[in-house]
């Protein structure tokens, strides 16, 4: 079941146009929402500030306004059957909403942490990181590929080895009692989940440090976690770098009663 073009459609088959650049070129921006209590109001759904993502780079793109109120209506019928959805936007303004269930294992990662490994071959390099488009293939193929280590998260790097993000979210990190997460100046993803958090932190008088994560910043900190609007806080226990793994404890810090009261 998914909604496309302000109809919803029991099908898993979607049929496009031969021509369709976002089928042919992943010419298309999406965003990812976690439903709450089943409403897109819920201030964690944070559905305008999804909304206010795509029509951002709908501007940059310069291509045709979708019909917000019909993307609304789409995914108002789908919050009843899916807890996650993902709103994309085609060139041409047509709207596709798709949806899914959280992952099983979600409560796990959460409370044992999860093993990420550093992508560092030039492949793994996003284009346009600053938005979410369809055009997703360097995350993709760095998931794929940590996976292929036993890891569940791929870490992204620039060109002089400093870590960006990982491939579905934003890097976090604790020392000395303060935070530290990547500066949006390298060309990452202002992730919606990274800017709530950001906030939380900030009232509730915690030191919070945009920076850059060098490989001596990342290796000397003493906790690591990643934030997206699908998992919440997820810690990251283990970095695999080539044959060296190095261990983060997980209960370093009180993430988890952060987490309690942040969601």
């Amino acid at each position: 079941m998914y909604w496309y073009d302000g109809s919803l459609v029991n099908s898993n088959q979607l049929q496009l146009s031969i021509n369709e650049p976002g089928f042919i070129y992943g010419a298309n921006v999406f965003s990812t929402m976690r439903i709450y209590e089943n409403s897109l109001q819920h201030p964690l759904t944070a559905w305008q500030a999804h909304c206010d993502r795509l029509n951002e780079s709908i501007q940059v793109f310069k291509w045709q306004q979708p019909n917000w109120t019909r993307l609304r209506q789409g995914a108002e019928l789908l919050t009843a059957y899916f807890p996650i959805l993902r709103l994309v936007i085609f060139p041409d303004g047509k709207e596709w909403i798709t949806g899914r269930n959280l992952p099983p294992d979600l409560k796990q990662r959460q409370t044992r942490g999860i093993t990420a490994w550093i992508a560092t071959e030039r492949i793994y390099r996003r284009s346009l990181a600053e938005y979410k488009t369809g055009n997703y293939l360097a995350a993709y193929l760095a998931r794929n590929q940590a996976l292929k280590h036993n890891a569940q998260e791929a870490i992204l790097i620039d060109h002089q080895g400093n870590w960006l993000e990982t491939s579905t979210g934003n890097l976090w990190g604790w020392k000395n009692h303060c935070w530290y997460t990547p500066s949006l100046d390298l060309g990452i993803l202002p992730g919606i989940a990274r800017s709530h958090f950001f906030s939380y932190l900030n009232n509730q008088q915690f030191q919070v440090q945009e920076n850059i994560w060098t490989p001596n910043f990342s290796e000397h900190l003493e906790a690591i976690f990643y934030t997206n609007c699908v998992v919440g806080i997820i810690p990251i226990k283990m970095i695999i770098n080539g044959d060296h793994q190095q261990i983060y404890p997980v209960k370093t810090v009180n993430w988890q009663d952060l987490f309690n009261k942040f969601f």
